[in-house]
């Protein structure tokens, strides 16, 4: 009995569950129905009998054939998906490979199978058919998402289901290529200015200017030719150049060797001439793309000319050349225009702060009490911002005199003091610094953001204030003092003069920046020095500023005992000073100038720990290496001779391991320069 009343008995349209119910629901309204007729009338229940039972049949067939059309059907369907799965499988554009879990092949699609080769690969390891294809899968095994890899000369897009031990690759060659074609032929632009040909031409005949100007067109159009790019002169020192991302990236590969070709050729003609390039890429809207190249060729002159800025719009610059001293330029004319323009800045601004760098030295404070005369010589107050706190024993003499003399007591404030006293309509200079992370107040900088000057003589770098009012930074100067005391010559002659105090400060800040008048050191330094000595500077005082105390005197000499070359440099001193001791940042720089002293050394590194918890490198260089590109490879700056970085979550041995490895670095691209040449 059970058997016959299984569901495996019953009629196929019974065995769906909707069509039960419906079944169930037509017999019970039936049974009613006739019920119902029975009662009423006996024939005419006999007759509604009859039409019940036929229509029942009638409808429980069609019900039944329903069933069987459906399963059909999805029988149907089910097989012809089971065999497109398996066609597509063989015929789709994308080729499958299953592996074993011991590696082996088991199964590849035969879309793969012609990139193999005439290989028998069921059975075989991966590693066995295709070493290459092996190294992708296992460098690709544990990464989830796609990736563009490169096999046979042909480029894949490759997903890997680890769980399935399953491969798929589609050959995107064709594609890539179509990318590739579209990158390498965007527009790139370049403003290519010659550095000192104003300086150099003015006192040449007009024969010997045009035959400079057909030297370096020519040279500039053989440049061209040998690279395929559009170059065209536009003035007398500037040249604009267009050419693809492919070309560009030629250029790049060969080190811009068109700065040397031109600087040693002039060089040898007694008329030494040097270029800058700022060359901007990425972008798809000329407007914008001109303006970044005007942009890069200003950061180029900004950090002293002779050299080439690559840059794109959001993205880190490439610095190219910068192999040389900036050279001085004989003329005081940009010192003049300057000098003008700041007097303008002045008459529009209600007040005037001004502020040097973070662990302020000699330079930085006297740039300050510079900056603090011209505003008074034009009739604006003008406040110097100081941190609290304790400095160097030199800088510590002169805030403790700042600070008790009578004329500038109330104008040295603190950063908070400052921030109170800023309007809208303040002015803030920044001297001897153009970061604004190094600034004393960044938050000061931040408030005054829209209105700032910048007076420097440090190399530029990428991070600047966007949108300065005025900008002054001339690389080849000795300090920023000498820059600051040339504007006294075209200030009015009814003003008040410079005090013996300021000028006693900014000579003193020129002689520690320029070791005693040894190093950095042009006609126009001494032209500097000369008029601060006749304005009152007092050599004694000076003196006493930079007489160190016996605390720093035993901390530089300890720090120049621990001296050491590095590994592979017999020319090259490091010194890693404890991480336990704190060394302030003027001790650790002139550690770093002893070094340099020393017969055979020509450059010297001083890694120190700061009062501010960061660890910090003081670099020097007798001019044969290039400090200023290891220090910016590390985050920092400077010169060519002298430069410094700063950094943060870090310990001794590890900066002392990342300095390693930048010279290193630094050594490698000057041997590939050198190899190009020869």
């Amino acid at each position: 009995m059970k058997k016959l009343f299984s569901f495996t008995n019953l009629p196929p349209f019974l065995k769906n569950k909707i069509l039960r119910w419906i079944t169930l629901a037509l017999t019970v309204l039936s049974i009613f129905s006739l019920v119902v007729s029975f009662l009423y009338n006996f024939i005419v229940g006999i007759i509604f009998l009859v039409v019940v039972c036929g229509l029942l049949t009638y409808i429980f067939k069609k019900m039944n054939d329903l069933s069987d059309s459906t399963e059909n059907y999805l029988s149907d369907l089910s097989y012809r998906i089971h065999r497109g799965d398996q066609e597509a499988l063989l015929e789709m554009p994308v080729g499958v490979i299953i592996i074993s879990e011991n590696g082996a092949i088991e199964w590849v699609n035969p879309y793969l199978t012609p990139y193999f080769g005439d290989q028998d690969l069921l059975g075989k390891e991966v590693s066995e058919s295709n070493p290459e294809l092996a190294d992708i899968l296992n460098n690709n095994w544990d990464n989830p998402d796609n990736a563009t890899v490169k096999w046979n000369d042909h480029y894949f897009n490759l997903l890997i289901q680890k769980e399935y031990r399953t491969v798929y690759m589609m050959d995107i060659t064709k594609y890539y290529q179509i990318e590739k074609d579209y990158k390498d032929e965007k527009i790139s632009i370049g403003q290519v200015f010659l550095d000192n040909y104003d300086e150099i031409t003015q006192s040449m005949s007009d024969q010997e200017i045009s035959n400079l100007n057909n030297y370096v067109t020519n040279e500039l159009n053989i440049w061209a030719q040998n690279f395929g790019f559009f170059i065209k002169q536009v003035d007398e020192d500037h040249y604009i150049m267009f050419t693809y991302s492919k070309v560009l990236k030629d250029i790049e590969d060969d080190k811009f060797s068109i700065l040397d070709t031109i600087r040693e050729s002039t060089s040898k003609q007694n008329f030494p001439l040097t270029l800058s390039i700022g060359i901007a890429y990425g972008e798809d809207n000329l407007n914008e793309l001109a303006e970044q190249a005007q942009s890069d060729l200003d950061l180029a002159l900004g950090r002293g000319g002779d050299q080439v800025v690559v840059k794109a719009k959001d993205h880190e610059a490439r610095f190219y050349g910068g192999k040389t001293n900036p050279m001085e330029k004989r003329t005081r004319v940009r010192a003049r225009m300057i000098s003008q323009a700041l007097q303008e800045v002045f008459k529009e601004s209600d007040q005037v702060f001004v502020q040097g760098h973070s662990q302020p030295d000699m330079d930085s404070i006297g740039a300050c009490l510079g900056i603090h005369r011209l505003a008074q010589m034009n009739n604006k107050h003008c406040y110097v911002v100081i941190p609290e706190g304790t400095f160097h024993s030199d800088v510590q003499r002169l805030v403790d005199k700042m600070r008790s003399d009578e004329e500038l007591e109330a104008d040295v404030i603190t950063p908070d003091e400052a921030l109170q006293k800023a309007t809208d309509n303040s002015l803030l200079v920044m001297v001897d610094h153009s970061k604004p992370s190094m600034s004393i107040s960044n938050d000061l900088y931040k408030r005054l953001e829209n209105k700032v000057m910048i007076i420097d003589h440090h190399r530029r770098g990428e991070e600047f204030p966007e949108n300065p009012v005025l900008v002054y930074i001339e690389p080849y100067a000795s300090s920023t003092c000498e820059l600051i005391t040339e504007m006294f010559e075209y200030q009015s002659q009814d003003a008040e003069p410079i005090s013996k105090l300021e000028a006693t400060a900014m000579l003193t800040g020129i002689f520690i920046d320029t070791k005693s008048f040894t190093s950095r050191t042009g006609t126009r330094t001494f032209d500097a020095a000369s008029y601060l000595r006749s304005a009152g500077a007092d050599s004694s005082e000076m003196q006493d500023f930079m007489e160190e105390n016996p605390e720093s005197y035993m901390a530089r000499m300890h720090l120049i005992s621990l001296a050491r070359f590095i590994s592979d440099e017999n020319n090259m001193m490091v010194v890693s000073g404890e991480q336990d001791r704190v060394y302030d940042p003027v001790t650790a720089a002139q550690a770093a100038d002893s070094i340099l002293d020393m017969s055979g050394v020509n450059a010297s590194f001083v890694i120190t720990h700061r009062p501010d918890n960061l660890i910090g490198i003081s670099a020097r260089s007798d001019g044969e290496v290039n400090v200023q590109r290891i220090m910016e490879e590390l985050g920092g700056g400077g010169h060519l001779s002298s430069g410094a970085t700063q950094i943060s979550d870090k310990k001794i041995d590890e900066v002392d391991q990342m300095l390693d490895e930048a010279i290193k670095k630094a050594k490698s691209e000057e041997s590939s320069d050198e190899n190009q040449e020869t």
